[in-house]
């Protein structure tokens, strides 16, 4: 009959791999995605697509299957067809008088369109077929297993799908055949099924599977148990229940309406907002993207929730604008601290060339290296306040997880950023002053090197890259003025130090402390301790003996514990009302801090034969020590105690050496050697002590003992010494001078070659002392003996 429709077997085999062509007829499909050994019923009603199929059916049947991008466009080209699709076979086809055509077609294998060859009189592309990347082992068998048991349970649950796919689905062997009958047969958005269609890692495939499964399954259950509420029980607010909880997670499944689709789009606004670069709104759109698929009860979703919070808070775009006032910069650095001419000066000069250049560029690494107290994180503040910008504080000290600077990977449960990303979201600005405190205290075990990935992090020509591992993106530290602090700069690596512009902060003269307490650390004490300005006066003499007999330190932390002593008793008197005010003097001093911890006149103590004084450096500044020298009867030994290091032993030995290898210069009987033993003592036993800088005052010390005549009095020396009789010079002289200065030496014996240090002397220290400047020993025994 006229109207009824002609139909056209075609029962051929499936054709070979090696057979398909380099060119084939593109068939577009607005509904539909087309799967390998997938039959599929397609409706054909555009001239162009029935010209196709009749072509194509007169021919050897091969089509390439694939979505368009627009559902609704009537006659699409090349570039509105997705570029992977699925050659497949056209297996039946049924003409209707409505001049319409029904197919049938079988999915072959997946392909890629390459290059659209001819759009009239319908699209001919040339296609590589897609082969899969299989991966056997027991991951992958795990996966297949998974999945088909929760094809298994859906198919029990869901009542559009036939009882017989289960036995379609467990006869299967092939893990790709599985996985694509899978979703063929899942109730899945055209998106996602094209998203597995493109997927040829067979792994990842099936991972995709097994979470779009969890989802079904979600849904499934959740309906089936507000139909079994529902069934056992028929009243109308039942009833409405029911409806209400099913809308609800069907708007929860779809992301439409509701809290969820409320809190995507607050993170898409919040992403407009955050001025982040171009890559990173991209990848923020797409983990916001990837958000909207995840169930807000599932784990991932806080993971991902959490990551998309600190990208949006993190200051990609924000900063604070540089004050570039010099002379206001100048002011706040000398209300601030006293004296530290030398940092003052580098910052003065950082930001006369910011001005001049106009942009704060790679900003400057500082390492302010000097003894606890002397002010070098209170500095830090400081310049954040000349500058105008945030101050982020870091402590290092004990650190030892390289995570902490880096931060963890997301794949940890609880991970986040690290403490250089963290900083800076809680400055809320991308160019703060960023002090790292205490560097020389890192440490490092198996969880890693902190100092290591310090590396990046220091050098103005990398971290304007500077990756985070829990952020993966990154981020430009170069605005960042980066300041670290250290007590020793011998902890901190030689690859880290390169890095950085070291600026030492030496001890404090007493006249410096004396200024500092004066308009420093007794008003803000004065404060602390609520007491008015004329509540407690301590004057300059009560001052200075506070300094010189109560501290002993290159800082003024101890002497501010000291001026808090004197306020804690100040304000119990007032307190108890047994005065309205005090007035500290050197005569009543002890009834508040009580006797006097240190004495300062013990250069008076070198006045026998074998005893002089020699010069230290310590972290808490310079010191003097005593070296104590003996004789009795022996054959010829030396004994060396008071805790000495092994540089120190070999220096005493040198300089035992030097001597007997002069006794005709100095008049000694060289059979002396031969019938005594020498013993040389550094009291402060409990202290080790090392370093070749006592080599001089060992050899002076020998020299007064064997020559039986004292050193004189009030007489300082410090150098390394050779077996020649060279002096070598030495560091920390600054400190050195200082402590000698505090002990009451009045002569300071130097190495020559030390000569230029001395310009770091105070110049009151300078004035009052005397420095005698020696190349050899014999010289500085003609001074010192």
């Amino acid at each position: 009959m006229a109207d009824e429709p002609q139909a056209v077997e075609v029962n051929k085999p499936l054709l070979a791999a090696q057979d398909i062509p380099a060119q084939l007829p593109i068939l577009p499909l607005s509904d539909v995605v087309v799967f390998p050994h997938m039959i599929a019923p397609l409706l054909v009603s555009s001239a162009q697509s029935i010209r196709l199929i009749d072509d194509v059916v007169a021919g050897n049947r091969l089509i390439g299957a694939t979505v368009q991008i627009h559902p609704d466009q009537e006659h699409p080209r090349g570039e509105h067809l997705r570029k992977v699709g699925c050659i497949a076979r056209v297996a039946r086809m049924l003409k209707f008088p409505d001049e319409t055509v029904r197919v049938l077609i079988h999915g072959l294998k997946r392909m890629r369109i390459e290059t659209v060859t001819d759009e009239s009189p319908y699209l001919t592309a040339t296609i590589t077929p897609l082969e899969d990347e299989n991966h056997p082992g027991l991951e992958q068998a795990a996966l297949v297993r998974n999945v088909s048991a929760q094809f298994q349970e859906i198919i029990g649950l869901s009542p559009a799908l036939p009882d017989e796919l289960k036995v379609a689905a467990v006869n299967i062997d092939e893990p790709s055949r599985l996985a694509d009958l899978i979703a063929a047969h899942l109730n899945l958005s055209i998106e996602e099924k094209q998203g597995l269609l493109e997927t040829t890692d067979l792994r990842v495939r099936l991972s995709l599977l097994t979470t779009l499964l969890n989802r079904e399954l979600e849904v499934l259950r959740l309906g089936t148990e507000i139909q079994t509420k529902v069934n056992t029980a028929f009243t109308k607010s039942q009833r409405d229940y029911f409806l209400r909880e099913q809308l609800k997670a069907i708007q929860k499944e779809l992301g439409e309406g509701g809290e969820t689709n409320t809190e995507i789009a607050e993170l898409r606004d919040k992403v407009d907002k955050a001025r982040m670069p171009a890559d990173v709104k991209k990848i923020a759109i797409k983990e916001i993207d990837r958000l909207a698929t995840i169930p807000a009860a599932s784990a991932e979703y806080t993971v991902a929730r959490t990551y998309l919070d600190w990208l949006i808070a993190v200051p990609w775009s924000k900063s604070t604008e540089d004050k570039l006032d010099v002379a206001r910069a100048k002011r706040i650095l000398n209300e601030d601290h006293y004296d530290l001419e030398r940092v003052k000066k580098r910052i003065l000069e950082y930001l006369s060339v910011i001005k001049l250049r106009g942009d704060t560029g790679k900003g400057p690494i500082l390492c302010f290296v000097g003894p606890p107290g002397v002010g070098k994180t209170s500095l830090g503040m400081s310049i954040a306040r000349a500058l105008g910008r945030k101050f982020v504080r870091l402590s290092l000290g004990g650190v030892r997880d390289e995570a902490e600077i880096r931060g963890h990977r997301r794949t940890y449960i609880g991970a986040l950023p690290g403490r250089i990303i963290q900083g800076l979201r809680r400055a809320e600005s991308n160019n703060p002053v960023f002090m790292l405190d205490e560097i020389d205290k890192l440490g490092n075990d198996f969880r890693g090197d902190p100092s290591s990935a310090l590396l990046e992090v220091l050098d103005p020509q990398q971290n304007n890259s500077f990756s985070d591992h829990y952020l993966e993106l990154p981020f430009d530290l170069s605005r960042v003025m980066f300041i670290t602090t250290a007590n020793l700069l011998e902890p901190v690596p030689p690859a880290l130090r390169d890095r950085m512009e070291i600026i030492e902060l030496p001890g404090y003269t007493e006249q410096e402390k004396t200024h500092i307490a004066t308009r420093f650390l007794l008003p803000r004490q004065l404060s602390e301790h609520g007491l008015k300005p004329n509540q407690l006066r301590v004057d300059k003499a009560a001052l200075e003996s506070i300094i010189r007999h109560y501290t002993r330190e290159a800082g003024v932390r101890n002497l501010e514990r000291q001026l808090a002593a004197l306020c804690r008793g100040t304000a119990r008197r007032i307190v108890e009302g047994r005065s309205k005010s005090v007035a500290i003097t050197k005569r009543n001093l002890k009834e508040f801090l009580g006797p006097v911890e240190y004495l300062h006149d013990e250069a008076e103590r070198a006045t026998e034969p074998g005893v002089t004084i020699g010069l230290a450096w310590t972290p808490a500044g310079g010191d003097i020590l005593f070296i104590e020298a003996t004789q009795m009867p022996g054959k010829g030994g030396l004994i060396l105690t008071g805790s000495l290091g092994d540089v120190m032993r070999e220096s005493a030995q040198a300089a035992l050496s030097f001597i007997r290898a002069h006794t005709g210069n100095l008049d000694l009987d060289a059979k002396t050697f031969e019938r005594t033993d020498i013993h040389v003592h550094v009291p402060a036993g409990a202290i080790p002590k090392d370093g070749p800088s006592a080599g001089l005052a060992m050899a002076v010390a020998l020299a007064s003992l064997l020559l039986r005549r004292p050193v004189k009095p009030a007489v300082a020396v410090t150098g390394e010494i050779t077996l020649r009789g060279k002096i070598l010079p030495v560091g920390g002289i600054k400190e050195k001078v200082l402590a000698a200065a505090r002990s009451g030496v009045k002569i300071v014996v130097l190495p020559e070659q030390n000569r230029k240090d001395l310009a770091e002397v105070p110049a009151e220290i300078r004035k009052k002392m005397r420095f005698r400047f020696v190349k050899t020993i014999a010289e500085a025994l003609k001074i010192a003996i």
